[in-house]
């Protein structure tokens, strides 16, 4: 076989970020490679409706990982990718939100691209933009903060290090993911460095989704308003942000209404 009738056959890898859930969220690009994939390697969060776009031939396989719970090996993950593309099939490898934010994906782009399988990115909407239009707030504001970070609450090793003395100034914003099991380590974190216990928090479970909910409070009641409130969804945690009284009056109605 020559060299290339062997990069003929091999099959293709497009990372598609899926988006916070809402289906009318995708982009155009991320809709096409799900219609022309064979095989959809997808995330454990991803919804239903997003799911329900794939074509009918398509393969769905879920990949997905969970905090502190039995979640797939990366490395068999990888292993999969290449194993379905050497046999000429078109994979979608669907990531949560933006698959360039938290979604191991340099890790699974070295795999693919050190077996010679081409491969493109298709960027989603990450979780934090669209759980910020849900609270009818801007991320970044004129005379509050020029820049804002997006933080994972833990990595591999545990409750994830950051920080914490700049995070603790006055008119600092953070997205943080992954935050609902470290809450109290980063409350911990951000008092003992200063910040101000009133700094308002505000965490979204399933952004975009008609199940949206959202949480106001703030650095002191965190650990115990988010218990209370008895998350079992996907969430985002705002520092340094609370929701527009508008924004959520909104959400309520579309709940009541839906």
């Amino acid at each position: 076989m020559t060299q290339s009738e062997s990069q003929h056959i091999l099959g293709h890898v497009d990372f598609v970020g899926a988006g916070p859930g809402d289906p009318d969220l995708l982009t155009l690009k991320a809709v096409k490679a799900f219609e022309r994939a064979d095989v959809v390697l997808h995330d454990r969060l991803i919804s239903a409706e997003v799911l329900k776009l794939a074509g009918q031939s398509a393969i769905l396989v879920d990949v997905g990982k969970a905090g502190f719970g039995p979640s797939w090996k990366q490395e068999d993950i990888d292993a999969l990718l290449v194993s379905h593309a050497l046999k000429g099939q078109r994979i979608v490898r669907l990531k949560s939100g933006d698959p360039t934010v938290f979604g191991r994906l340099d890790e699974e782009i070295e795999a693919v691209a050190a077996a010679g399988i081409s491969w493109q990115i298709v960027p989603g909407i990450t979780a934090a933009s669209a759980a910020v239009a849900g609270i009818g707030q801007s991320l970044t504001r004129r005379g509050r903060n020029s820049s804002v970070r997006f933080l994972t609450g833990h990595d591999m090793k545990g409750f994830a290090d950051h920080d914490w003395a700049a995070l603790a100034r006055e008119g600092s914003v953070a997205a943080v993911y992954m935050g609902k099991k470290s809450a109290r380590f980063i409350q911990g974190r951000l008092i003992m460095h200063g910040a101000d216990r009133q700094t308002p928090v505000t965490l979204i479970e399933n952004a975009s989704r008609p199940d949206q909910r959202i949480l106001e409070t703030n650095l002191d009641r965190l650990p115990k308003d988010l218990a209370a409130a008895e998350m079992d969804g996907p969430a985002l945690m705002f520092y340094g942000l609370a929701p527009r009284q508008a924004a959520q009056a909104l959400t309520e109605f579309k709940k009541e209404h839906a």
